[in-house]
């Protein structure tokens, strides 16, 4: 796993000063871009979690999407977005949570999960924790268990495991 991380680390670019002065952007779209180094990280993923019983994938709009939607084609279990407000067509189900500066919503559709579900969410990013935390709220709304969380890339400084409470955090590079 080291050589995956190492890789990791000399792929991802640092853009200073966004989205706002003073903030390091880790981009992982270099990751994209390269099929092999994804391919090994979706693998990893799909290595660590397939003993856990997982269910269903949760990505997070947006770029939880890019690494959800195919581990969970690795897993063969079932992909489901937790999306921003007004882009689901179906019923949803809402969280509203707190940020620095006002308030964000996720929303998942009402069937996506259920009782009995083992929920893995994935993001490409752990800052704060505060996206990652309202996902857990929206499942367990829903009924269902969160398995784990995992991410690409986790800024520890930013203490977003804290978030998290007791929920297993999997997190490939560290900031």
């Amino acid at each position: 796993m080291s050589d995956l991380i190492t890789d990791l680390k000399a792929t991802i670019r640092d853009i200073p000063d966004f989205p706002k002065p003073g903030i390091v952007f880790k981009d992982i779209t270099p990751i994209l871009s390269d099929a092999n180094l994804f391919k090994r990280t979706i693998r990893h993923f799909a290595r660590v979690y397939q003993d856990r019983e997982i269910t269903a994938i949760v990505g997070m709009e947006s770029r939880g999407f890019l690494f959800g939607a195919p581990l969970a084609l690795e897993l063969g279990v079932p992909f489901i977005p937790a999306r921003k407000p007004g882009k689901l067509p179906y019923e949803v189900v809402a969280f509203e949570y707190e940020l620095e500066y006002g308030t964000n919503r996720l929303e998942m559709h009402i069937d996506a999960v259920g009782a009995g579900d083992n929920v893995l969410i994935i993001d490409d990013l752990l800052a704060t924790g505060g996206t990652a935390a309202a996902t857990v709220k929206l499942i367990e709304k829903l009924g269902a268990q969160v398995a784990g969380c995992a991410f690409a890339v986790e800024l520890t400084f930013l203490d977003g495991r804290k978030q998290l409470g007791t929920i297993p955090v999997e997190s490939l590079v560290l900031y």
